[in-house]
């Protein structure tokens, strides 16, 4: 059985940063937590895609402070919730997945969070549990018995659905359940805490609501910052609408699309998404401000951090040096992969097979905005046949992808 560690200044930490918001009160879960008694905290994910971003990794290195004071942690799949959809944020109804899709979905999720979380400590193992486990064992009479608990208006006070209804737009009972279903993921695990961001906030109420009705238990909902440019109030990163940083980027693009981040998110990036002490992180906000200081350098910092968590120093650092030679300095990477080409094949074609473009209308959409050059000269015309005068010819899509044509007849 591992030891309760109770330093209250790991506490403090853990209790302040990357945190908006700790229900029913701070005082109260700082208070349980120097006691000295092992709690059990949960963070549910849907399975709603194939990757993961730092937006999420944010909360799974918040769960691995506490698994490391040596408390209980679960990481929960949604592989139940996930096939109806949470309508947080949207103003329109989710997609229903198949049991099939989400299964798809899950597949590479532990090996991304791997870097951010211990999985192979014995002594104090993370819990992986699944929701299909106990939500798809329901009877209707069970169903009826839970939602007993909240009223229609409760459900209404929710805002998308508050827009929906001033906009015309239909509300489907299914999606009812869903907060219904989140809290009684609670009632079954008998946790002392859900972590979320605050867009998971009626959800989490809902269990609170549900634990203190069904087992006359307390429960405290810890939630976490989201990632939003401090200026726009814009997320940075949305795994539904694929912008962001991805934990499965390879290193050099994780490294790019970092440093391509507004200089105004690089505090909340560092806060949220690093190790760094954060006394260092303050002293970076005040060089941030200094007018000596290029906000570029401590982006580079920022980059490298990120990436090593990721990566680790050796491709953090390739990366770094691929994105000065490469991007700021425009010259070439020292390798280049080779690519085949049969002669005649569309240039639209060529970029779909070597994962260029995500498919021909991504393809077409590149290559109309200018983003396709063969040796610096820009591609305008997608239907571009590549033939014999294109052999050994640099192909460039993008800032940092570059592949070396070789024609085949």
């Amino acid at each position: 059985m591992s030891k309760i560690i109770t330093d209250e200044g790991l506490i403090d930490e853990l209790l302040s940063r990357s945190v908006v918001e700790i229900l029913p009160s701070r005082e109260d879960l700082k208070a349980l937590l120097l006691t000295g008694k092992k709690i059990k905290i949960y963070i549910g994910t849907d399975a709603t895609g194939t990757s993961l971003h730092l937006g999420h990794a944010t909360n799974y290195i918040i769960l691995e402070k506490f698994r490391k004071l040596g408390h209980e942690v679960i990481f929960l799949i949604g592989d139940f919730t996930s096939r109806i959809g949470d309508p947080t944020d949207k103003l329109a109804t989710r997609k229903q997945l198949t049991r099939a899709d989400v299964k798809k979905n899950i597949k590479t999720w532990l090996r991304q969070i791997r870097p951010v979380i211990n999985f192979n400590d014995k002594k104090n193992p993370v819990k992986i549990k699944f929701n299909h486990d106990w939500l798809s064992k329901l009877t209707f009479e069970d169903v009826v018995n839970l939602a007993s608990n909240f009223t229609v208006q409760q459900m209404l006070e929710r805002d998308m659905f508050e827009k929906r209804i001033k906009e015309e737009k239909p509300i489907y009972l299914h999606e009812f359940f869903y907060p219904l279903m989140q809290g009684y993921d609670s009632v079954v695990m008998d946790v002392d805490v859900e972590m979320c961001g605050n867009d998971q906030k009626f959800n989490a109420l809902a269990g609170r609501t549900l634990l203190r009705k069904i087992k006359n238990k307390e429960k405290f909902v810890f939630i976490t910052t989201l990632l939003e440019n401090p200026i726009t109030k814009e997320k940075m990163m949305s795994k539904s609408l694929g912008t962001g940083v991805f934990l499965d980027e390879n290193n050099i693009n994780m490294f790019g699309k970092i440093m391509a981040q507004p200089d105004e998110n690089i505090p909340q990036l560092f806060t949220d998404c690093t190790y760094l002490s954060l006394e260092k992180i303050e002293e970076i906000k005040k060089q941030l401000k200094a007018e000596n200081i290029n906000p570029r350098d401590l982006k580079i910092n920022l980059a490298f951090e990120i990436t090593k968590i990721y990566h680790g120093e050796k491709k953090a650092t390739e990366a770094q040096e691929y994105f000065e030679k490469v991007v700021s300095k425009k010259e070439l990477p020292t390798e280049i992969l080779e690519i085949k080409v049969s002669a005649g094949e569309l240039l639209i074609d060529v970029l779909v097979e070597n994962k260029l473009a995500e498919s021909k209308s991504d393809a077409r959409r590149k290559v109309d905005q200018g983003g396709i050059k063969v040796d610096n000269d820009v591609m305008r015309d997608w239907q571009l046949k590549l033939d014999e005068g294109f052999d050994g010819k640099i192909l460039k899509a993008g800032k940092r992808e570059f592949r070396k044509i070789k024609i085949v007849k």
